[in-house]
């Protein structure tokens, strides 16, 4: 299937994924581990040697645990530390996210990471979704530097469930932001959801086959 002038970004957890993911058609990879933990931090190795085997652009997921998306001193700077091996090994982009106790984006923390990655380009992780207003979460965003995308499934299980929220942060994020569309986006229901929504990327596990 191919539709003009999208960017289809293949979740993946290894290296053979990733490979299979660039033969299928995908434009991007994100990579992680633990996928049943909803992506963690890979390994340096994992990093490395998918750098060093794909064509296509590796964003990598910087989640220190599972759980919740507050995160103490110590998380913080582990999470600098992956962002410092991602940078030295040429990735294409990080995806973070973090939360304070009330709910909302913790600006000061993400402020931090970006400036690290700087500059590599920063997507917000799905933390958005558990924000008390995603579309305000969307213009404090746009206040930071080098933060350029968010992935969002808006505030429901699926794409298809969040699309009106979906859209209105599609109308919030303008030319400030891309909002990369997740939430059980498949290579089969791509399409519709493209005529749905109508964003400029998607993103899944499945979204090649």
């Amino acid at each position: 299937m191919d539709i003009i002038g999208i960017i289809r970004e293949a979740c993946v957890e290894t290296v053979a994924q990733a490979l299979k993911a660039q033969q299928l058609g995908a434009d991007r990879v994100e990579l992680c581990s633990r996928l049943d933990l909803d992506g963690l931090t890979p390994s340096e190795k994992t990093i490395t040697e998918a750098v060093n085997s794909l064509q296509i652009p590796v964003k990598v997921m910087i989640r220190p645990r599972e759980g919740d998306f507050v995160y103490n001193s110590d998380e913080i700077a582990t999470m600098l530390r992956s962002i410092d091996y991602c940078k030295i090994n040429k990735v294409s982009g990080i995806v973070v996210g973090v939360l304070d106790h009330s709910g909302n984006l913790d600006l000061g923390a993400i402020r931090r990471l970006a400036e690290k990655a700087a500059p590599l380009p920063v997507t917000i992780h799905k933390a958005i979704d558990q924000t008390n207003d995603p579309v305000q979460a969307i213009e404090q965003l746009k206040s930071l530097n080098n933060v350029d995308a968010v992935l969002t499934s808006g505030k429901a299980l699926t794409a298809e469930e969040g699309k009106e929220m979906i859209k209105e942060m599609i109308r919030a994020a303008g030319d400030d932001l891309k909002v990369v569309v997740a939430g059980k986006v498949k290579y089969d229901n791509l399409a519709h959801l493209h005529r749905e929504i109508n964003a400029t990327e998607y993103h899944g596990r499945k979204i090649v086959g």
